[in-house]
């Protein structure tokens, strides 16, 4: 579980990367140059491969987890206070999780499939940008990526200490360090992704 959501936190800061381009307005050309070099290198598209193998097996493992800790404890206990040891989100990373994956249907369905139907018909190379600026312009559709990106941020907040501690790495000097870069971390990730439909739905960039 630790290993594989360290990888797809390391795939985030790439997928974050190549979207910020559209913030330097030059009418999606680079956003455009780095989304054809990502859907044509095969390196890269190897690389695909894997991710989606992390994430499926990412899935799988926090349902296991999820069914192992609710066997373990058939019976709840006569007095809780959970608040006592544990955060409210670390408790609700199976509800975040779920979010999350109803989060990345909808990415998928508005992005991805339209980028490889392009790529293996032969037409001409698909405009990603104008893609991005079509979908965003439904304000639904924007307030459900946010809600998404909400999902996102606690989820990473929770993930990268606890990939980390699962790992083994688990001292009074080095935990709080891993826990700010973890909050900065997915501080600077959720505002990226949640800029990118604001500032296309405000029109902030052409």
């Amino acid at each position: 579980m630790g290993l594989t959501g360290i990888f797809l936190i390391t795939f985030l800061i790439v997928h974050a990367g190549v979207n910020a381009c559209i913030f330097l307005n030059d009418g999606g050309a680079t956003f455009n140059e780095f989304a054809h070099f990502m859907s044509h290198n095969w390196i890269v598209r190897f690389l695909e491969i894997g991710l989606f193998v992390g994430l499926i097996t990412h899935i799988i493992q926090g349902l296991l987890l999820w069914k192992q800790n609710n066997a373990a404890r058939p019976v709840g206990y006569y007095y809780n206070k959970p608040s006592k040891n544990s955060n409210w989100y670390s408790r609700s990373m199976g509800i975040l999780g779920t979010l999350l994956l109803l989060f990345l249907i909808m990415h998928l369905y508005h992005f991805f499939i339209g980028t490889k139907v392009a790529l293996y018909s032969g037409d001409r190379p698909h405009n990603l940008y104008e893609e991005m600026k079509l979908v965003f312009a439904n304000q639904w559709v924007v307030i459900a990526y946010l809600v998404g990106v909400v999902a996102l941020f606690w989820h990473l907040y929770h993930g990268f200490q606890s990939a980390f501690q699962t790992l083994g790495v688990n001292h009074k000097k080095y935990t709080p360090i891993i826990k700010m870069l973890g909050l900065g971390y997915s501080v600077i990730i959720c505002v990226l992704f949640a800029l990118m439909p604001v500032a296309i739905y405000l029109k902030w960039i052409a």
